[in-house]
């Protein structure tokens, strides 16, 4: 199954690790680390053109981050209604 985050960019759910809103968790100071590590790493991926709500973290070869203008709960929507495995716009 796959999920688009915006921008053209869909990717496969399997490999999401995790979706988090940007506004809560990056209170944590562990988590602006892991973010501008990730930066560092060039393995951030800004599929934003807006004010971005949300980042998944994925891993398939290799670890991502992709950094999306919709939040998390819109994600959620789109994974949940997507279970006969087509795409969801």
């Amino acid at each position: 199954m796959y999920l688009h985050l915006g921008q053209n960019t869909v990717i496969s759910t399997n490999d999401i690790i995790g979706v988090f809103d940007l506004d809560n968790t990056t209170v944590s100071r562990h988590t602006r680390n892991y973010l501008s590590k990730a930066e560092k790493e060039k393995k951030v991926v800004n599929v934003s053109m807006e004010l971005p709500k949300s980042f998944i973290v994925c891993e398939n070869k290799e670890e991502k981050v992709y950094i999306s203008q919709l939040n998390p709960a819109t994600l959620l929507k789109r994974f949940s209604s997507n279970k006969d495995g087509g795409f969801k716009f």
